[in-house]
């Protein structure tokens, strides 16, 4: 069988060494009852599955924005603050985009992963020496040897924004409308997020373009994962816990739980709704906020039993700009919390260094 033959490969490659990256699909689908070593997480790390997954009680916010009605504008922004203050996520609903249209972007997603040939999907690999290269990978990190295990998901990864970036010609064709429904998802998601940045920047006493102007032109990644079934849940991570690096990330789930987000040091599942779109704040918008805001640690957990899938869209900041707290929020009483730091530099030390949780954003405090 090919998938056997080639989970063969790839493993053999694994353990001796070489750049060889094993699709985790390939693992389950060759019936493997263990999961190979390089996917065990440290017992600090692993998922606590109970009947709730492990996580608390608690939800993150389920904002209404009622369409951006302007009627509405002051309780969403209050609300928005809030979410942003003590979570620093939250889901939304009545956000203006079209929900056919996410249920078209779920479902190319899912085709892919699951009705296309293997070698069809590996005609869209991406270049696993590089990092963040565009296209089929499951290696989030090009030199894996500082945080050692590996995710249990694999993905495509889309360059979208600037428009000088998009080129659906390395995206699959073999599924008539998957390169128009990720054009159409990336021009919704830059609405959307540019509208919510406008209210979290108000919420701070910003102008409403004050974050979009600090973080400048729209970097736009979109990334669809897979989760496949996990023969042992208990000892891996879906994606290792992290923040995002960006300015913020809007997220599609399915209907089957798996992202979480850490407060007050317990992880909190986000139930899936069907209509809503979660926000994440990243890791810039709590530098310009001057640590007002904080960017969401969030992880995936898996499953034994459903394969689960989400789409990711990142708005990140051009990797030219200097990020640094917005001088309006800074004064004799508060001081300036993060150094300045160019986001070229950010990026480049988070994929040589790894996320581990928040310690790329925790370098640039200023201890006082």
């Amino acid at each position: 069988m090919i998938y056997t033959f080639q989970f063969e490969f790839e493993l053999q490659g694994m353990e001796a060494g070489r750049n060889t990256v094993v699709r985790v699909q390939s693992l389950v689908q060759a019936g493997l009852a263990e999961i190979p070593s390089q996917y065990i997480q440290p017992h600090e790390n692993r998922p606590i599955h109970k009947k709730d997954n492990g996580a608390g009680i608690m939800n993150i916010p389920v904002l209404d924005l009622f369409g951006f009605d302007p009627e509405h504008r002051d309780s969403v922004r209050k609300a928005i603050g809030e979410a942003c203050r003590e979570w620093g996520a939250f889901q939304v609903t009545n956000h203006g985009v079209p929900i056919e249209l996410m249920d078209q972007i779920r479902s190319v997603g899912f085709s892919f992963f699951n009705d296309c040939p293997f070698q069809d999907k590996l005609k869209y690999a991406c270049d696993p020496t590089s990092a963040a290269s565009e296209g089929y990978g499951s290696k989030m990190l090009v030199d894996n040897s500082n945080c050692g295990v590996l995710d249990w998901r694999d993905y495509f990864d889309h360059h979208t924004l600037p428009l000088s970036r998009r080129n659906p010609s390395r995206w699959p064709h073999f599924l008539p409308n998957y390169r128009e429904v990720v054009g159409k998802h990336s021009d919704e998601m830059k609405v959307l997020a540019q509208k919510l940045l406008g209210l979290i920047s108000e919420s701070l006493g910003l102008p409403s373009s004050g974050i979009e102007n600090a973080v400048g032109e729209f970097y736009q990644n979109i990334t669809i994962s897979y989760y496949p079934p996990c023969p042992q849940p208990d000892l891996t991570l879906g994606l290792q816990s992290h923040s995002d690096m960006g300015a913020i990330t809007l997220l599609i789930q399915d209907q089957v739980e798996g992202l979480q987000v850490l407060k007050e040091s317990q992880w909190f599942t986000v139930r899936p709704l069907c209509d809503a779109i979660v926000a994440i704040l990243s890791d810039q918008i709590e530098i310009i906020s001057n640590g007002k805001y904080k960017s969401a640690q969030h992880r995936a957990i898996t499953n034994s039993r459903r394969p689960r899938l989400s789409v990711a869209t990142f708005h990140d900041p051009a990797k030219k700009m200097k990020i640094s707290p917005a001088f309006q929020l800074v004064n004799e009483s508060s001081s300036p919390r993060y150094r300045e730091v160019n986001y070229e530099d950010y990026v480049s030390s988070w994929y040589s260094k790894g996320p581990e949780g928040k310690r790329n954003i925790d370098a640039l405090r200023i201890n006082f």
